[in-house]
């Protein structure tokens, strides 16, 4: 029987590693007030997050006209233009700001 079939088929699972974040349309923060401040705390309390632990990312999906400042772990480039375009601000928390670079082995 050939080596290949005789090793076991076992090897590298990413699920533990893997970086989950809930998501939220900007359509669902049209149920907050004008001039509110939404962060994770508040997205609990308004049933739109399962845990405060959990990953927020904001999708540009919807309508937003009212100004809101909203803070989350990632935003979609719509979403961040459509509340800032409101005159509301979009705040990344947690996390890296920049990306680790690569350094070339010489």
């Amino acid at each position: 029987m050939p080596l290949f079939r005789r090793v076991p088929k076992r090897g590298f699972n990413n699920k533990q590693f893997a970086s989950r974040f809930e998501i939220v349309n900007v359509s669902q923060l049209e149920g907050f007030e004008d001039g509110a401040q939404i962060g994770v705390e508040q997205l609990l309390r308004a049933g739109l997050v399962d845990d405060v632990q959990s990953k927020v990312k904001i999708l540009g999906d919807g309508e937003l006209t009212k100004r809101l400042l909203v803070a989350a772990h990632k935003f979609s480039k719509t979403a961040e233009q459509k509340i800032v375009g409101c005159g509301g601000t979009a705040t990344r928390v947690g996390g890296k700001e920049n990306k680790s670079v690569r350094r070339k082995r010489a």
